[in-house]
């Protein structure tokens, strides 16, 4: 089962269908969904998920409207008639009470909503009728300092997030307890891991600078030794050259520390720097040769 269909199926329990204004209001959720077709006052709703389906009988059960139900390929249908459908949608502008508004925002995402398995990326999308529908979603959510962007497709808006933070206070707010505590366990392990490969990068990059500046230093002794003008390097160049020819791997600061009289990390790098400029000068005599 989907992580989707696991929050639908948490939600399609909700306990509280004697609550007749909730169970109103949730009801108009799902009449502002994009899976809704509304014909005058036939309305035929169309799902793949069974907890859609399930959840919204309970609903017209509840508000005592008949309906059918069949299946057409892998779409369940769910068909029925109200006779004061204005009636409900003008319901819209007058939603005062938290608890119908929580209600609404549950039916919304019951209705066409759809989220991704946090494993792989966070996105939750919940797609409506048309812009109208859309903004007022959206600024109920903003009430709850919850933030979805807004998408306009071909024949729907979309509201959605890609944010860890705001899908997970969605969730909580819609009542999917279950879902939060699965989706904070994975964002916790998600976080950890993008944590350690951070660090993991981090130090293969200082790793990758080290060896590449000690290849580097290694060229410029052995070009010395080479052009026979080891004579150039002081008694304390060569110490340092012979070290890092020995230990090629070593930080600067480890190299310090093999020192007879050790120093630190910007003595050792002001030495391997003369050895630089010595190589330099014997490549530029060379050229000019």
């Amino acid at each position: 089962m989907s992580f989707s269909s696991e929050i639908k199926e948490e939600l399609s329990k909700t306990n509280n269908l004697k609550n007749k204004e909730e169970v109103k209001y949730e009801f108009l959720g799902y009449l502002i969904s994009s899976n809704i077709a509304i014909k005058k006052n036939k309305i035929e709703y169309l799902t793949e998920n069974e907890y859609n389906i399930n959840r919204l009988n309970k609903l017209l059960n509840n508000l005592n409207i008949d309906y059918d139900i069949c299946i057409k390929g892998n779409l369940f249908v769910i068909k029925f008639n109200i006779e004061n459908i204005t009636d409900y949608i003008n319901l819209l502008g007058n939603i005062e009470k938290e608890n119908l508004k929580k209600a609404f925002i549950r039916g919304s995402f019951l209705g066409s909503g759809s989220i991704n398995d946090p494993n792989k990326k966070y996105h939750i999308e919940i797609s409506l009728e048309n812009k109208q529908y859309a903004n007022i979603l959206k600024n109920i959510l903003n009430e709850f300092d919850i933030t979805f962007k807004e998408l306009e497709r071909k024949s729907s808006y979309s509201l959605y997030s890609k944010d860890g933070e705001e899908i997970s206070k969605f969730l909580a707010l819609i009542g999917a307890s279950k879902a939060v505590i699965n989706f904070e366990e994975i964002r916790v392990i998600r976080d950890i891991r993008n944590n350690v490969n951070r660090k993991v990068n981090c130090e293969t990059a200082n790793l990758n600078k080290t060896v590449n500046a000690a290849v580097r230093q290694i060229e410029d002794i052995k070009f010395i030794y080479k052009s026979k003008a080891e004579d150039k390097l002081s008694d304390s160049l060569k110490e340092i050259a012979n070290l890092r020819m020995e230990n090629p791997d070593i930080s600067l600061v480890e190299l310090g520390k093999l020192l007879k009289e050790p120093i630190g990390k910007s003595g050792v790098n002001h030495r391997l720097k003369k050895i630089q400029e010595i190589a330099n000068e014997l490549r530029g005599n060379k050229w000019k040769k």
